[in-house]
């Protein structure tokens, strides 16, 4: 941010800024999925080269905008407005108190107050890390794992271009999701195929921390979304004749690149592919995903909502949302008030639940305790690969 203020000090002219204080507001306001919401909403404008936005280190949003976007930049702040309305933070503002929410800067009047603002930021978050190397003492000493390098937009330009001519077939990985009932041993009911992010990272860019910007990490499962679709739309591939599920994000399913694979889908197998869709995707654009929710099932493909732990449970309502599926992961604190639990569970509907991340026995054990009979995990994958009459279906082709 304060490399594109020192660039505009020759174009002062026609520039406007709003500083949106997220930061204000509330813990429960400023989760992961609302900063990427209040993000999005002036997606348009950015796409339109009216907008640069800027995620600050505190949380809050800073818009640098051209004067003709007046309207649109005010409209996309009441949206944020609207939707953080029970928020004390807005509640202020619109009790007469002025500034809190947002503030406003004209740069052909207020340039050099934007620029000292966007410096102090710096030294602020300069001075941070400094205390936070100087409390580490000894401990900063220690051998420890390199978190890496920031994950930066000019590296992710760089990987993307990267992805777009390497072989990824080396990097596709398949697991299980299979139907266990009693002591019969595990029976294969589809193959969930995914890119291996930690892989590829060592691949392509083994010193990056790639979780240190959920932004961009999230442009990047776009890219290997497209770059997955593509493999499992070779023709010498038997992927596509069904029983498999496959990690997309909502967008992707909107995209040309689907269309291409849907039709490479035979007709009758569509009903035997699962989409897998994470929580924080869905209710960042829960329009977006209604209308991909319905043309996946118009297609005859099944939804399933993956990842949520048990505490997420009560946010997530599979029947309303229209999924037909949900991935529950394993943690031995559900053995805890099991009888609160089991009725829960059985609530939503075992038979529409995956208990996945299973690495040993116990949660095989509780799942069968509450009539779970789905299972995915390390130690199904042990289970397949010890029984002779499943070693084969390891050996299938990798797309």
């Amino acid at each position: 941010m304060l490399d594109y203020v020192h660039r505009l000090e020759r174009h002062r002219q026609d520039r406007k800024a709003a500083h949106i204080h997220l930061s204000g507001l509330m813990a429960q306001n400023r989760r992961e999925h609302h900063m990427r919401i209040a993000g999005n909403t002036f997606e348009t404008l950015v796409k339109m080269m009216q907008a640069q936005v800027f995620h600050l280190a505190n949380s809050d949003l800073m818009v640098i905008y051209k004067a003709q976007a007046q309207d649109e930049v005010e409209a996309a702040v009441v949206k944020l407005r609207f939707l953080f309305s029970d928020d004390p933070l807005v509640m202020e503002e619109q009790r007469g108190v002025q500034g809190h929410f947002c503030t406003w800067y004209s740069l052909d009047r207020e340039y050099d107050l934007l620029l000292t603002l966007a410096q102090k930021m710096v030294q602020d978050v300069a001075a941070q890390r400094t205390a936070l190397t100087q409390q580490s003492g000894a401990a900063a000493r220690l051998p420890q794992k390199p978190s890496g390098s920031p994950f930066t937009p000019e590296l992710l330009k760089r990987v993307e271009a990267s992805l777009g001519q390497a072989d990824l077939a080396n990097l596709m990985r398949r697991q299980s999701i299979c139907a266990m009932v009693g002591k019969a041993p595990p029976q294969p009911v589809f193959n969930e195929l995914f890119i291996s992010i930690a892989d590829l990272r060592q691949t392509l860019f083994p010193t990056v921390n790639v979780n240190s910007s959920p932004w961009l990490f999230q442009q990047l499962t776009e890219t290997l979304d497209r770059r997955v679709l593509s493999l499992l739309n070779k023709h010498d591939d038997r992927t596509l004749e069904g029983d498999i599920s496959i990690n997309l994000n909502v967008s992707t399913i909107l995209t040309p690149e689907f269309l291409v694979f849907d039709d490479n889908v035979k007709a009758g197998m569509r009903g035997t592919i699962v989409l897998e869709l994470q929580k924080v995707d869905i209710f960042a654009d829960l329009g977006a995903y209604l209308f991909a929710r319905d043309f996946a099932h118009d297609r005859g493909y099944r939804i399933c909502i993956d990842g949520l732990t048990y505490s997420q449970l009560p946010f997530v309502d599979r029947e309303r949302l229209g999924a037909d599926l949900i991935k529950l992961v394993w943690d031995p604190s559900l053995t805890e008030e099991k009888d609160k639990k089991t009725e829960a569970l059985r609530r939503i509907g075992v038979t529409r639940i995956i208990l996945c991340r299973c690495d040993n026995q116990a949660g095989i054990e509780f799942g069968h305790s509450v009539g779970i009979t789905l299972f995915q995990g390390r130690h199904i994958e042990s289970l397949i690969q010890g029984d002779p009459r499943k070693r084969g279906l390891r050996s299938r082709p990798r797309p």
